[in-house]
């Protein structure tokens, strides 16, 4: 299956849609959407046009977790895979969740159906969380005799305290979306969390597009860093805000100019 065959992407007035498509597999992770996922979220960080992202799952499942058949079935497949643990760096696999902090805009993920292992790293790489009361959420890899190495620990660690982490983890329990909810896990419920993901999309970039990209960008750096770090980094991404172009259109927005156009953005992660 080809990159395109297994990842849909579409852009339309600022908002990205990028849809997992194996629906015949509950949209299980397979080397290919590996690729096309970290390929999509690489072209999205460079895209200063793009004001929102929503990541949702075609068929009846957001993401079923890691295709167990497809990856290693194939000796020739695995090996590389395996492979990719000894890197000192942030790996293929791990980059399937972690890249999406590096895009200047808010990342929602529209969660139905099973999002398991893999799946559920990724929807934990976005900045928002919406699910349906009935989907079914699982850190599976426990049952696999293995642990979730696709970023899971840094992500886990700025929604959950460490005795629910660890009880998710080692357990490989399955809950629903409304238990999700309750433990952190997952920010909203809804009916439709592929609407209702776009609404949330649409409220969250209402703004300068730099400002809240140095917003996202200023909390990912502070939130788990120690005081002095953390003021820090409010003075790092405000200097880089002040008087540019888009903070003076948003004074312009305030007084006489209110239909003034956002120029595109211009923050990035790092450099």
């Amino acid at each position: 299956m080809s990159h395109t065959d297994c990842l849909q992407v579409s852009r339309d007035d600022g908002l990205a849609a990028v849809r997992l498509n194996r629906p015949e597999k509950h949209n299980g992770m397979n080397l290919a959407m590996l690729d096309a996922v970290n390929d999509a979220a690489r072209s999205l960080s460079r895209d200063r046009q793009v004001r929102a992202v929503v990541v949702e799952g075609a068929g009846p499942s957001f993401c079923a977790g890691l295709d167990f058949k497809s990856v290693f079935d194939s000796p020739l497949a695995a090996a590389p895979a395996v492979a990719e643990l000894w890197r000192p760096y942030a790996n293929r696999f791990q980059r399937w969740s972690l890249s999406w902090r590096e895009i200047g805009a808010p990342v929602v993920a529209a969660i139905h159906g099973n999002c398991f292992g893999a799946g559920m790293q990724l929807a934990l790489g976005a900045d928002v969380r919406i699910a349906s009361p009935d989907a079914r959420l699982s850190i599976m890899e426990a049952k696999w005799g293995l642990i979730p190495d696709m970023g899971g620990a840094v992500l886990l660690r700025e929604l959950v305290s460490i005795d629910i982490a660890k009880q998710l983890v080692m357990s490989a329990e399955v809950i629903d979306g409304r238990e999700a909810h309750r433990l952190g896990l997952v920010t909203h419920l809804a009916d439709d969390p592929q609407a209702h993901a776009r609404e949330i999309a649409g409220r969250m970039s209402h703004y300068s597009p730099d400002a809240v990209a140095a917003g996202k960008f200023l909390l990912q750096d502070a939130w788990l860093a120690d005081d002095k770090t953390a003021a820090a980094a409010e003075r790092r991404w405000q200097r880089r805000l002040i008087g540019r172009r888009n903070q003076r259109i948003s004074m312009a927005r305030n007084a006489d100019a209110p239909d003034t156009a956002f120029a595109g953005r211009r923050i990035k992660y790092r450099g």
